[in-house]
């Protein structure tokens, strides 16, 4: 019998990372919007292990390299966090300054709390495919192996 289920995961895949992506790029315009970026990204990779496998969930650039995005997304957040102070503003300080231009496009404004954000999805979506690999590594050690 042929299940429905693998084609419909890769199917649902990509629109879970767009919608990930929309909710990250809110949170640059309103508090909040790391966090659920990147579980739902990391759900998203967590359907294609149970539904695929991990060798097949492997071939994703993004799932052969989580560990380094969470280190990567690590240093935004500190960076965004610390890298004021060095100007002699207080930590987590705003840029650009309300007296400032704000530069973007559209309704999308580039500045500080997005990149924070972006860094926390990084970490959040690292961490949670990271673990899942491996426990996928260890069940599968464990099945492997001989009385």
């Amino acid at each position: 019998m042929i299940s429905f289920v693998p084609p419909l995961s890769r199917l649902l895949l990509w629109p879970s990372l767009i919608i990930a992506l929309s909710l990250w790029l809110k949170g640059g315009a309103a508090a909040g919007g790391g966090f659920p970026a990147g579980a739902l990204a990391g759900l998203a990779v967590l359907l294609q292990y149970v539904t695929a496998g991990r060798d097949q969930a492997r071939r994703y650039a993004a799932v052969r390299y989580a560990a380094p995005l969470a280190g990567v997304g690590l240093l935004l957040v500190v960076g965004t966090a610390f890298l004021p102070v060095l100007a002699g503003y207080a930590p987590m300080s705003l840029f650009p300054r309300p007296e400032q231009p704000e530069v973007g496009v559209g309704g999308l404004h580039l500045h500080t709390a997005l990149i924070f954000e972006g860094g926390l999805m990084l970490i959040v979506f690292g961490l949670v495919v990271t673990v899942i690999d491996r426990f996928t590594l260890r069940t599968g050690a464990e099945e492997g192996a001989g009385p």
